[in-house]
């Protein structure tokens, strides 16, 4: 069966938030393509699956099962995919580009001999796949022409709003179960960390970070009362992780936690390329930096020229005293 098929990204059945961002974007492109969108979710977990798929408009959905399959694994996940694009022969496999959708993709196409395209922003098709991606973590937009009767591609993470479109219809559900090899099984999960209720650092709606400019471990203290107050998380750069202040799981940057919050504050932050990558997706962003030319300031889109130890306790009791609470 021909169409766009997107990968539901879950864990044990828990379906990510990058799945609302794939399945927007494949509802587009199927669009733009004039055919079918199909949602495949692996595994025999429970899940909201076909409600998710009647929430953003997918009236095809195929759930692919397998006795090993009883946790993530890349390599059976990618085996998976591999032998349903075999059988249906969609045009497009695609997802969001977080980390473990790129590595089942890869596994996938990989298996297929099929060429896989990584972290686009737009797709179109004529006579061949033209297509934009980001580079060097969004620094620069690379044009890629594909020319293949199947494609395997993700979406840059954060590169599409979620968008909801109720189907009017029911979900039709397909279950194929599919006979997967044991030699498959080499990378298991061992175990999980718990993380801090709330948000997560790449779902909070508020984001407050800082950098080497707040000179301690203890001096975040404030920053973290500000993300609190203002329902958010608190957030670090490399510098910071470097030094030792703070945990790698608080990271905004390449090589830490990509985030989109409505906003960012980014206190004594310098900017760098790395950590700009990690944060650009930010709806408004507010720099507090003594250095007017702090690629961070100069990017904002609101700054405030001070001391961050300063400006950030006089905003919290602003909201505070807002509040009524001193």
């Amino acid at each position: 069966m021909p169409g766009i098929y997107v990968l539901v990204e879950h864990d044990r059945g828990s379906v990510s938030q990058s799945t609302f961002e794939a399945l927007t974007a494949a509802r587009t492109l199927a669009e733009n393509l004039r055919e079918p969108l199909v949602a495949v979710f692996i595994g025999s977990f429970g899940s909201d699956f076909e409600a998710i798929c009647a929430e953003y408009g997918v009236s095809q959905g195929i759930i692919v099962t397998s006795s090993l399959i009883t946790d993530y694994g890349p390599e059976l996940w990618g085996q998976a995919v591999a032998d349903l694009t075999n059988s249906h022969n969609p045009s497009v496999v695609m997802s969001v580009g977080t980390d473990k959708a790129n590595e089942v993709l890869a596994q996938a196409s990989a298996r297929n001999n099929q060429p896989f395209v990584a972290n686009c922003i737009q797709v179109s098709r004529e006579n061949r796949w033209e297509i934009t991606r980001m580079q060097w973590g969004g620094s620069l937009l690379e044009d890629v022409v594909v020319i293949s009767e199947q494609l395997y591609l993700s979406f840059a993470l954060h590169s599409t709003e979620p968008a909801p479109q109720p189907l009017q219809s029911e979900v039709s559900i397909e279950t194929i179960e599919v006979d997967l090899d044991p030699s498959l099984v080499r990378t298991i999960v061992k175990e999980r960390t718990s993380q801090a209720e709330g948000a997560t650092l790449s779902t909070a709606s508020v984001v407050v970070s800082g950098g080497r400019g707040v000179g301690s471990a203890d001096a975040f203290a404030p920053l973290e009362e500000l993300a609190e107050l203002l329902a958010g998380r608190g957030g670090c750069s490399r510098a910071v992780t470097n030094n030792g202040w703070r945990s790698h799981s608080d990271q905004v940057g390449q090589t830490g936690t990509r985030i989109a919050p409505e906003i960012y504050i980014a206190c004594g932050i310098s900017g760098a390329i790395q950590h700009w990558v990690g944060a650009m997706a930010s709806k408004n962003i507010l720099a507090i930096n003594i250095d007017p030319e702090a690629n961070m300031v100069t990017k904002a889109g609101y700054a405030v020229l001070g001391d961050l130890h300063e400006v950030i306790p006089a905003v919290i009791d602003e909201i505070k005293q807002r509040r009524g609470q001193i």
